[in-house]
C-alpha cells in the first residue's frame, strides 16, 4: 500500500512537471549595449525576473565590446548583473558588440556556455539561435545549420528562430517572401523569427511567419525616440500553451518608461497601429 502511494505521488509529480513545460512563459530581452543607457538593463532584468519566467532569451549586444583588452572585464560585469537571477536559465545570442574576431568569439563561448549557433528545447518549444554577428546576412553555413536543426526537431510543435541582426528586415518590410530563411521557416513550420540590433520594435507577418524586431533593453534609442514609433526600453513576455504562443510587450517603469503593456498584435511595421 505504501509503495503504491509513493508510486502514485511520483507519477503525479511527473505529470505536473510535464504540464508545467507544456504551459509556461519566458522573456525576450533585447540589446543592452550600443551606447548603453546606465541602469536600464538592470531594471529590465529586475522587472522581467519578477514574472518568474522559465527562461530568459537575450538577442545579443550584451557587452559594449569591440576591444580585446576590456572584453573579459565586461563579461564579468554582466555576470554580476545576472547573478541575482541565477535560478533562471539565460540563453545568450551573439551580437556584433559581443563578437568581432576569433578572440571575442572564444569569450562568448566561455561566458555563454554555448557555441555561436546552437539550439535547445523547453517543453514542446524549440529554439534555434543563429550567428550573424560579423555579417549582414545569414551565411550558407548558418542556413545549413538551421535546416539540419529544424529537420532534427520537426516534431516540436512550436519553433522560434533567433538572431541578433534582422537580416530579413528589408525583404519582410517589402512583403517579399523570396529569401532563403523564409523558405526554410515555411518548410519546417517556424512560427516566430526574432532579432534585436535595431533597438526598436516592429512586427510583421509574412505567409504565416511572424517577424519581430525587439525593443531596446538599454541600447540607445534612435529615430524619433517615441514610444508609439517603437522606440522605448522594455522586454517581451511569451506565454506558451501546448502548440501555440502569445506575446505581450512590456515597457519598463519610471524613470525610464511608463510601464505600458501591449499585445504584439498592437504593433506593425511602423510602430503602434492599434492605439494610434
Amino acid at each position: 500500500m505504501f509503495r503504491s502511494t509513493r508510486l502514485i505521488a511520483a507519477l503525479l509529480c511527473a505529470a505536473l512537471a510535464a504540464a508545467a513545460q507544456d504551459s509556461f512563459h519566458f522573456v525576450i530581452v533585447g540589446d543592452r549595449t550600443g551606447e548603453a543607457t546606465p541602469g536600464v538593463y538592470e531594471r529590465v532584468l529586475e522587472e522581467a525576473a519578477a514574472t518568474n519566467p522559465a527562461l530568459i532569451l537575450t538577442l545579443g549586444d550584451t557587452i559594449e565590446g569591440e576591444h580585446n583588452a576590456t572584453a573579459e572585464a565586461e563579461w564579468l560585469d554582466v555576470e554580476r548583473m545576472l547573478a541575482p537571477y541565477k535560478r533562471i536559465p539565460v540563453y545568450l545570442t551573439p551580437g556584433n558588440h559581443d563578437v568581432w574576431n576569433a578572440f571575442s568569439a572564444d569569450l562568448f563561448r566561455k561566458h555563454s556556455g554555448h557555441e555561436l549557433h546552437y539550439s535547445f528545447d523547453y517543453g514542446r518549444a524549440h529554439f534555434t539561435v543563429l550567428d550573424n554577428s560579423r555579417v549582414e546576412t545569414f551565411t550558407p553555413e548558418e542556413l545549413a545549420f538551421l535546416t539540419s536543426d529544424l529537420k532534427a526537431h520537426a516534431a516540436q510543435p512550436l519553433k522560434f528562430v533567433i538572431s541578433h541582426k534582422p537580416s530579413w528586415a528589408v525583404s519582410v518590410m517589402m512583403n517579399n517572401p523570396d529569401f532563403e530563411l523564409h523558405r526554410i521557416a515555411k518548410q519546417f513550420g517556424v512560427e516566430y523569427v526574432i532579432a534585436g540590433h535595431v533597438h526598436g520594435l516592429f512586427e510583421s507577418v509574412l505567409d504565416g511567419v511572424t517577424y519581430i524586431s525587439a525593443p531596446s533593453a538599454g541600447g540607445n534609442l534612435r529615430s524619433t525616440r517615441q514610444y508609439e514609433d517603437g522606440w522605448f526600453y522594455g522586454y517581451m513576455q511569451v506565454d506558451v500553451s501546448p502548440g501555440s504562443a502569445s506575446i505581450s510587450v512590456k515597457e519598463i517603469g519610471p524613470p525610464f518608461g511608463r510601464s505600458r503593456t501591449t499585445a504584439l498584435s498592437d504593433w506593425g511595421k511602423t510602430g503602434l497601429v492599434q492605439r494610434r
